[in-house]
């Protein structure tokens, strides 16, 4: 299966030098997607529930242009501002995976782009 580049409008748009998501070898790389609206680039909330929610429908969006859905992620990588933030993001991830979660990890944000408390990554079945 050769690999393909996904990209979709119906979520943020990526710099040139990386893609929204790769598809190869069966599975669809979904890069960290931040809490930014599509159509504004603005982060909608000030919650780490509402920038959560808007994480998942960009990855949500990606993935169903990729032919994928949230149902099928195996692996997810989350990344928070701060650790506080931990409880209030899981309260979120279990309303889109309420059942057979997928494998996760987690790390604190390296950098602080204005207003962005969290990013989330999948790794999914094509």
């Amino acid at each position: 299966m050769p690999r393909e580049i996904i990209r979709t409008d119906q979520a943020p748009q990526t710099p040139p030098s990386y893609s929204q998501a790769v598809r190869a070898a069966g599975l669809v790389f979904v890069a960290g997607q931040g809490p930014f609206d599509p159509a504004t680039g603005d982060v909608p909330g000030e919650t780490i529930q509402e920038q959560t929610r808007q994480c998942l429908r960009n990855v949500s969006a990606i993935l169903a242009a990729a032919g994928s859905s949230l149902e099928k992620v195996v692996s997810a990588t989350f990344i928070l501002a701060e650790e506080a933030d931990f409880a209030g993001m899981n309260e979120e991830w279990v309303r889109w995976f309420p059942v057979e979660p997928p494998a996760r990890q987690g790390a604190k944000l390296p950098i602080r782009p204005k207003g962005m408390k969290v990013s989330i990554a999948v790794i999914a079945e094509a």
